[in-house]
C-alpha cells in the first residue's frame, strides 16, 4: 500500500510539472501614441515592432528559449482614457502563432492622436490586463515612449493603486529631443529587481532597440546596462 501511494505521489508530481511550466512569460507591450509621436514616427514603431518579432533571434527565443510558452498582449497608450488593446492575450506556441502576432502588430491602425503622455494610466491599464493573463512563471510589462508623464497621476501613484506584486516593468526610451526621458524612466518607471532600460537613439533606431529588448526579456538575460535596473517593490 505504501509503495502504491509513493508511486501515485510521483505520478502526480510528473503530471503537475508540465502544467506549471506551460507558460514561462506573460509579456505586455505598451506603445506610446501621444501627441509627441507624429505619423511617420508611429509607422517606425508599428513596423519596427513587427520586424522585431519576426527576427530570427526573437523567434528562436520564443520557441526555444526556455521551458513553457510565451503569452503576449499589445496595446497603445497616450492620455487618461486613451488606451487601445490591439492584441489580446495570445500564446506563442508555434511559428504560426508568431506569424499571426507579427501580422496583428504590423497591420495596427493608430488608435489616438493629439493626447498627452499619461504613463500612470498606461501602467494601471497594464496591471488590469495582467490580472487576466495566463498563469506564467514571469510577468513583464514592457513600456516604450519618448517623453515623461505630463497628465494625470504618475507611475508612483499607479504602483500604489494597482496590483503590481510579482510584475516587472521594463522600459524602452526613444531619445528624440529630450535627454531627461532616460533618467525619468530609470527613477520613476522601472520596477522590480530584474528591470532594465533599453535606449533607442531616435525612432529610426526603434526596430533594433526593440529587437534587443525582446530577446533579453524572453530569454531573461541579465546583461547590459546594470545601472538601469531599479530594485523596488
Amino acid at each position: 500500500m505504501r509503495g502504491a501511494r509513493a508511486l501515485l505521489a510521483v505520478a502526480c508530481l510528473v503530471m503537475a510539472a508540465p502544467a506549471a511550466a506551460s507558460c514561462r512569460l506573460a509579456l505586455i507591450l505598451a506603445l506610446d501614441v501621444s501627441s509627441s509621436v507624429d505619423a511617420h514616427e508611429y509607422e517606425l514603431q508599428r513596423l519596427g515592432l513587427a520586424a522585431a518579432f519576426d527576427s530570427p533571434d526573437v523567434r528562436h527565443a520564443i520557441l526555444y528559449g526556455g521551458h513553457g510558452n510565451v503569452a503576449l498582449a499589445v496595446f497603445e497608450w497616450s492620455g487618461f482614457h486613451q488606451q487601445k488593446l490591439h492584441l489580446d492575450w495570445s500564446l506563442l506556441r508555434t511559428a504560426r502563432d508568431i506569424d499571426r502576432a507579427v501580422v496583428a502588430v504590423g497591420t495596427m491602425s493608430r488608435s489616438h492622436e493629439g493626447y498627452p503622455t499619461a504613463i500612470g494610466q498606461a501602467l494601471g491599464f497594464a496591471a488590469q490586463m495582467m490580472r487576466r493573463a495566463p498563469a506564467c512563471e514571469r510577468r513583464v510589462v514592457d513600456i516604450s515612449g519618448d517623453g515623461i508623464n505630463n497628465y494625470g497621476y504618475g507611475p508612483a501613484a499607479a504602483y500604489r493603486s494597482f496590483p503590481f506584486d510579482g510584475i516587472t516593468v521594463n522600459g524602452l526610451v526613444i531619445l528624440e529631443g529630450y535627454d531627461g526621458v532616460a533618467d525619468y524612466y530609470r527613477k520613476e518607471v522601472l520596477r522590480g529587481p530584474q528591470s532594465f532600460l533599453v535606449i533607442a537613439n531616435g525612432f529610426d533606431d526603434f526596430r533594433a532597440a526593440m529587437t534587443k529588448k525582446l530577446y533579453r526579456e524572453i530569454n531573461d538575460v541579465m546583461l547590459g546596462d546594470a545601472g538601469a535596473r531599479r530594485r523596488r517593490g
